[in-house]
């Protein structure tokens, strides 16, 4: 949609191929049905801390068409937002459909042409040139330039079905495997199912690969019937290696050193005298997690506080601050919030978002290799990528040059 709107308002004649009932229909589903539009991140290098893969690619985008640029332009179509936690976007409204509504407003008084139950069956392509596409139906629509904003994999009931990543495929693009990403994490360990349901808040999750940090957070985690779940897991899933398997350490104090930490434990047992050690424990641990946490620690939770030995409160304490869990996996594909992967961006020109083996071929949004954390921060890439696409296409054409 923005792209079209941008190489509509650059002067191009633009129609909107849409094989959906209706425009934006991921668009409605994003945060929660609210649309987390964006991230009012006031500076551009804030922005691409939150992007794991290829954060300089999406440079020129940002400059091009930020994030007050997009609430600035909703603001103009009459879809007013909000700031909230995190500084994410919402509209006022709190009904992502108004944020459909205001950018279809904009294409109509674009003169953009919408054609919806129009599905691409392939783009068409002459000596390295796009002429044009043709439609599953057999027609063929010539065209001086084509955008693909076709998205990834996740959310297939939307139209997410990796079209565009078969046609860059089929023209001989380098296109990076897909994987789920921003999606819960399956552990070895079963006892995480034990605590299913479990919410914890202000902990700290590091995760490590290869013997290195790839991630480390402060925030909040829950616990579920395959493993782990929540903001800190999903955050930790786009940092995965393409195996998805990492090592991890949950830091349930993050608040106190270890010798703080220490003392306290001294502390509670010494005044705890015959009471179970699993009893204690509920002063520093949900009810069911210091039922548990004994266990994980080799140590009988029925053991009498007088009882426990140096060893046996420094084994508490170091697993308190570094709990292990394996990571063996994402969960699937269809519970996914984005697409890891994509159209390889070194065949993109981060300047156009053209692609360099095919003239006239642009590519945005999700298509791309590029994800980030969540937040609105993917929405904005789709809105960004787009938008520098769509002013491309309709320069391109004025100088001639597609």
């Amino acid at each position: 949609m923005l792209a079209a709107l941008f190489a509509a308002r650059g002067g191009a004649k633009v129609t909107l191929l849409e094989k959906n009932e209706k425009l934006g229909k991921k668009v409605y589903i994003t945060g929660k049905g609210r649309c987390n539009v964006t991230n009012a991140c006031e500076d551009v290098e804030d922005f691409l801390r939150e992007v794991p893969r290829n954060p300089r690619f999406l440079y020129s985008a940002l400059r091009c068409f930020g994030p007050f640029d997009m609430l600035s332009l909703l603001s103009d179509l009459g879809c007013e937002t909000k700031i909230e936690r995190g500084r994410r976007a919402f509209p006022v409204s709190d009904h992502a459909s108004d944020v459909t509504k205001a950018v279809e407003k904009g294409l109509r008084q674009a003169g953009v042409d919408i054609r919806l139950h129009s599905e691409v069956k392939r783009i068409i392509v002459e000596e390295n040139c796009v002429t044009g596409v043709l439609l599953s139906d057999g027609r063929r629509l010539p065209a001086d330039a084509v955008i693909v904003c076709t998205g990834g994999v996740s959310y297939p009931s939307t139209g997410s079905t990796g079209d565009g990543l078969k046609w860059a495929g089929d023209l001989g693009m380098k296109v990076s495997p897909v994987l789920p990403s921003l999606v819960g994490l399956r552990t070895k360990e079963a006892w995480p199912a034990e605590l299913q349901g479990l919410t914890l808040k202000n902990v700290c999750l590091t995760g490590y690969s290869c013997g290195k940090i790839i991630y480390s957070e402060l925030g909040e985690l829950l616990f579920t019937h395959f493993g782990v779940s929540g903001p800190l897991v999903i955050e930790l899933s786009s940092h995965l290696p393409e195996t998805g398997k990492a090592e991890a350490a949950l830091n349930l104090k993050p608040g106190l050193t270890r010798e703080q930490l220490d003392q306290r434990l001294t502390r509670e047992l010494s005044a705890a005298g015959k009471k179970q050690l699993s009893t204690v424990l509920q002063t520093l641990l949900p009810m069911r997690f210091a039922a548990l946490f004994p266990a994980l620690c080799g140590l009988d939770g029925k053991t009498p506080c007088s009882q426990v030995s140096a060893k046996m409160r420094a084994a508490i304490a170091e697993n308190l601050q570094a709990l292990p869990l394996t990571i063996i996996g994402t969960r699937p594909m269809d519970e996914a919030i984005i697409t890891r992967g994509g159209v390889d961006v070194k065949g993109v020109s981060p300047n156009t978002m053209e692609t360099k083996a095919v003239k006239g071929l642009y590519f945005a949004g999700e298509a791309l290799d590029v994800d980030a954390h969540t937040g609105g921060y993917n929405l904005q890439i789709a809105w960004s990528t787009g938008a520098l696409a769509g002013k491309s296409a309709a320069a391109a054409k004025k100088e001639g040059n597609a």
